[in-house]
């Protein structure tokens, strides 16, 4: 894994203090673009860091998401799943081997946050949309 100046600079930008560890947990989401939920990402970083905790990496994930530069999917299944991609994109869940892929649109084809506003009865007040899609991936329909 890389540590690269950039992922740093991304932290500060946001306000972050760019700790060791936060850095790594930015890191791994960013050049590991499979929608790793906790335990996943601390699996992976511990033997490398091995103070971190679990309640750490999610702590961070959590103040990364409040931070706008990770978003957090629930598509599913009980875990939620953190994502660095902060581009407008669908979510497809292959139902045969379980991955979470980014599937991207056209801007033009992608519906704004001001279309969906339109939609919503008067008072109410949107804050995220989350589009999941479900099938088979194309290693999987092989």
């Amino acid at each position: 894994m890389q540590m690269t100046k950039q992922y740093h600079t991304t932290l500060q930008d946001a306000g972050i203090r760019p700790s060791i560890q936060r850095t790594a947990i930015y890191a791994y989401l960013c050049e590991h673009p499979v929608h790793p939920d906790v335990e996943t990402v601390y699996d992976a970083l511990n033997p490398i860091y091995p103070t971190l905790s679990k309640t750490t990496v999610y702590n961070t994930l959590k103040l990364f998401e409040e931070k706008h530069i990770v978003q957090s999917i629930k598509i599913e299944d009980d875990k939620l799943r953190f994502d660095a991609e902060m581009r407008n994109h669908y979510h497809f869940k292959c139902t045969k081997c379980g991955k979470i892929f980014d599937i991207f649109l056209d801007e033009d084809k992608v519906p704004s946050q001001d279309s969906y506003t339109g939609l919503m009865p008067q008072g109410f007040s949107l804050s995220k949309i989350q589009t999941n899609l479900w099938g088979i991936c194309n290693e999987c329909s092989k």
